[in-house]
């Protein structure tokens, strides 16, 4: 993990014959073992670490189904919007935070 302990939405690279749906879709369900159903696509937001570039490529999603495990990460947290706030996010996510907290 490049970001230990910071917080993050789920989510991978895209391979080549994939659409960005059926990635985050992938994605979700090798990292928390849940399927989901994508409902609006946010701003993909690139960012510049100081030893990486990263672009990401947000979704909101719904839960569909399946026992939540998880696969590549240390924690995870149901929270409300509010909650949101006062965690510890990764640099990346922050944009991605801001826009999901505006709907």
């Amino acid at each position: 993990m490049k970001l230990p302990l910071k917080w993050e939405f789920p989510g991978g690279k895209l391979e080549s014959n994939e659409t960005e749906i059926d990635c985050i879709k992938r994605e979700v369900k090798e990292e928390l073992n849940i399927k989901i159903n994508v409902t609006r696509r946010l701003t993909p937001v690139t960012h510049e670490y100081t030893d990486f570039k990263i672009k990401l490529i947000p979704f909101i999603a719904n839960y569909i189904s399946g026992d939540l495990i998880l696969k590549e990460h240390s924690d995870f947290l149901l929270a409300k919007k509010e909650e949101l706030l006062n965690l510890d996010w990764a640099e990346a996510d922050i944009p991605i935070l801001n826009e999901f907290l505006s709907i």
